[in-house]
């Protein structure tokens, strides 16, 4: 058989990215936090494995869950800047966002068709991730390993929790 032909019926090998777990501590590092939560937690993280060949999208919902939110809102991860909103960070946004017609900073793709493998991630790089834009909850994403093989169970998902989720909206009043 010729290189590159397939026979009928073989099965294909799985993408390398399939192959990588990503392990991630996902941290809120801003977002309207009352004083008094901030003091009994004053880290809020939550440690995530992610394969390689899924989505920023998926590590969104697997965010959303371990932090317990409960309404969607836009989003979007910044890859390769030194702090959010920085200008030479890659954006990766929801496709209704692909075409902002008032955006001066073109996204470099869409969470739903990018994997995760693809971002060039490595293992103590940092990334953004900004939920709600009006509320504007921040969080950071630290690599903390990036290994060949895959995990048992259904994947994203959460293997550590630091902190209580905060709510994802604060009543001002009962903390007056």
């Amino acid at each position: 058989m010729r290189q590159g032909t397939k026979r009928r019926g073989a099965t294909t090998r799985p993408r390398p990215e399939k192959k990588r777990l990503f392990t991630l501590e996902v941290s809120i590092t801003g977002g309207p936090i009352s004083e008094s939560f901030a003091r009994k937690n004053p880290v809020i993280s939550r440690t995530i494995e992610i394969r390689g060949d899924q989505t920023p999208a998926d590590l969104h919902e697997a965010i959303f869950d371990a932090f317990e939110r409960e309404e969607e809102h836009m989003y979007e991860f910044q890859i390769g800047g030194k702090r959010p909103m920085d200008p030479k960070a890659r954006r990766y946004v929801l496709a209704a966002a692909m075409e902002d017609p008032f955006g001066d900073r073109k996204p470099a793709g869409d969470v739903s068709r990018t994997a995760i493998g693809s971002l060039g991630l490595k293992t103590g790089e940092t990334f953004g991730y900004w939920f709600d834009f009006g509320d504007d909850w921040w969080h950071q994403a630290d690599v903390l390993a990036i290994d060949e093989g895959s995990s048992r169970g259904k994947l994203p998902k959460v293997t550590a929790r630091v902190g209580e989720s905060p709510p994802q909206y604060v009543d001002w009043d009962e903390e007056a």
